[in-house]
């Protein structure tokens, strides 16, 4: 009996330590699930799986640009994936030309090469994420697939107007943080991407014009932060609920929030009935939204009030950001459109560098000359109105009132990425990493609104930029502490459920997320998170 029970002790002991080990941290384990997480987050075209929409849930619908030739193998396609193909009324200029409301359904745009999305029900190609996962494209050598996701980039340019948010429908009104001449650049600079110089000078020649048209999206009177000189987020939408909003729950968990906290509320509460009658519903269009046009508007109200129509506007302006949610610019960032927030006009300083680099190696001395101009006068507007002396921080600034924000957020790094800062404000921004470093690297704030974009969560890209940014100003042991604990934070939450996520919980250092302010998924995949992974691990390769 007693050699029974030691042999069973033995058997359990081993299962126990072979579990054990199993659930150990191990970066082989994480690499090996990005390598398989590149393929199953591939999509294209005659992918039948990428028509589809988890957002709306309708039957599939993909939409052709009004002058572009209908592609031959699209016939194939639509017998086999049972989708209605659609050509769009007209071609388009620029952001918002196309009323996503005129059209018949909401659908797929076209893109002419294979993309990575980020994961879950994000289905499609998006805005800034895809600058992260072409990182981690080419730092894994997959130099066609990083390549053939920046000429769906300047496609979405040439017949959409601009980087979209995505290439859905819906989306044609907005773009995202501006990431594409640091899209270009990363291609570019890798060797094994292009087969000659000459043929790299020919692609540039190429992607060059319409990286200037997609930055001029940004220079629109609608982008323009008032008389600063400095950008904004701006959705061309309107006053209206976001199409991709399946119902009005959202919405009515914003009002309940402000109803609970009255002190809080920048007016976004109107005092509006639940169903009101032919001389309110016309109040409404102006004060708030149209509810006979839309179902989500109707819905969207709670004991005695709806939301205003700024609100909406702000709301659109903060998805552009692609930070939806944080209460950095109001609660639930209802007031985005009213700042010049200090991540955009880093990303523009840095695309105008980037436009000087590309001009000078086009031999085009006119506009080289013209983008140092600009990037000059951007970055003299940063330091007038983004840049807190005494606080030794870069703040978001409040045009409309005048005011530069209090609320510290983790984009105060995006200036020493960009390259904006002095060696004094970058000496300054070292000192301010207490604010937001936690156990598992950076934390977006050091307020817990309870929204995905605040504290205590981390995630990819905020992380990579501060890396980046300190590493390029000298600052290594820093960015290499941070590399260490974020990459550690992917694989410990790896090693706890197998997956890699979009957000993770810094104080923590796992991916335990509990979000009670906004969207509480926390999506798996993740396109942004394997590529900023990846990059993380080179860079604590290096000597």
């Amino acid at each position: 009996m007693k050699s029974f029970l030691r042999f069973a002790l033995s058997g359990l002991l081993v299962l126990f330590a072979a579990t054990a080990a199993a659930l150990q941290p191990d970066a082989l384990k994480t690499r090996a699930y990005i390598d398989h997480a590149w393929t199953t987050l591939t999509r294209s075209m005659d992918d039948c799986s990428a028509l589809r929409d988890p957002k709306v849930g309708t039957q599939p619908v993909l939409y052709l640009p009004a002058n572009l030739p209908t592609p031959p193998d699209l016939a194939a396609v639509k017998a086999r994936c049972n989708v209605d193909v659609h050509v769009l009324p007209r071609a388009v200029g620029q952001l918002g030309d196309i009323a996503p409301t005129t059209l018949p359904r909401q659908g797929l745009l076209y893109l002419p090469h294979p993309y990575v999305v980020p994961g879950g029900f994000f289905n499609e190609m998006y805005g800034w994420d895809s600058y992260f996962i072409v990182l981690g494209l080419v730092a894994d050598h997959r130099e066609a697939l990083a390549r053939d996701m920046v000429e769906n980039a300047l496609f979405e340019v040439q017949y959409y107007g601009a980087v979209l948010n995505a290439n859905r429908t819906y989306y044609l009104t907005r773009s995202q943080p501006p990431f594409l001449s640091s899209m270009i650049r990363a291609v570019l600079d890798d060797p094994d991407s292009f087969k000659s110089k000459a043929e790299a000078h020919a692609w540039l020649e190429h992607a060059y014009p319409l990286a200037v048209r997609d930055y001029s999206t940004w220079t629109r009177k609608e982008h323009r932060a008032g008389d600063t000189g400095l950008a904004r987020y701006y959705d061309y939408g309107g006053a209206a609920p976001v199409l991709e909003m399946r119902d009005s729950s959202y919405l009515r968990g914003v009002i309940d929030w402000l109803i609970a906290h009255p002190s809080e509320d920048p007016g976004y509460l109107v005092k509006a009935s639940e169903h009101p009658d032919a001389a309110e519903v016309a109040r409404l269009k102006a004060a708030s939204c149209d509810v006979e046009a839309s179902k989500v508007c109707a819905g969207a109200w709670s004991k005695g009030y709806r939301l205003s129509a700024d609100y909406y506007l702000g709301d659109r302006a903060m998805r552009e950001s692609g930070f939806d949610t944080t209460f950095r610019m109001g609660p639930f960032g209802g007031s985005t459109h009213q700042y010049a927030p200090v991540d955009l006009n880093s990303l523009l300083y840095r695309y105008e560098r980037d436009l000087h680099d590309f001009a000078v190696q086009l031999g085009n001395d006119a506009d080289a000359q013209r983008w140092a101009g600009a990037a000059d006068a951007r970055r003299a507007a940063i330091d007038k109105y983004l840049w807190r002396a005494g606080k030794g921080m870069y703040m978001d600034y409040d045009f409309v009132t005048g005011k530069p924000s209090d609320y510290d957020f983790v984009s105060t790094y995006y200036p020493l990425w960009a390259g904006a800062a002095s060696k004094q404000q970058a000496k300054a921004l070292r000192g301010k990493l207490g604010i937001f470093e936690r156990k598992g690297g950076l934390q977006m704030s050091d307020h817990a609104s309870g929204a995905q974009w605040d504290a205590p969560f981390g995630w990819a890209p905020t992380n990579w930029l501060a890396v980046a940014g300190l590493d390029a100003y000298g600052f290594h042991d820093d960015a290499r502490r941070i590399a260490r604990e974020f990459t550690g934070t992917i694989d410990r939450s790896l090693a706890d459920d197998g997956t890699i996520r979009e957000k993770y919980n810094m104080a923590s250092g796992n991916a335990d997320v509990k979000i009670s302010a906004g969207y509480k998924d926390n999506v798996i995949g993740f396109g942004w998170s394997n590529g900023v992974y990846l990059k993380m691990q080179a860079l604590l390769r290096q000597k």
